[in-house]
């Protein structure tokens, strides 16, 4: 049953982010983001580590587990080393790929422009 969980879960974001996109004027880059902060924000309140819990590898595939992953990893730190916590917990285990890709992005855009 897990299985058709995970499948449905990750079905439904795909969905969600499919009618965002045909409903709306913005591009996959900003649907993306509000993906990302939402895991995000959903993993600040606990709330997506019971989908996980719940759904199982489903909801680690998604665009939602990374930021997930971001503020896991910084609140676990934050509990042990206080404010220092916070950035040291990014750049913990599995997050750190991620958040050298945002670190990364940030610094290009400040030197590139995108072609039309």
């Amino acid at each position: 049953m897990i299985y058709i969980y995970s499948f449905l879960f990750a079905g439904i974001l795909c969905l969600i982010a499919q009618v965002i996109l045909d409903n709306t004027k913005l591009t996959p880059g900003h649907i993306t983001s509000i993906f990302v902060v939402t895991g995000a924000a959903l993993d600040t309140f606990s709330i997506y580590d019971k989908i996980i819990a719940y759904v199982g590898g489903g909801a680690l595939v998604p665009i939602t587990s990374f930021g997930h992953l971001l503020i896991h990893g910084a609140l676990d730190k934050a509990g042990d080393y206080g404010f220092i916590g916070l950035i040291m917990g990014m750049f913990d285990l599995t997050a750190s790929g991620i958040t050298a890709a945002i670190v990364f992005t940030f610094i290009f855009t400040l030197f590139f422009k995108p072609k039309d």
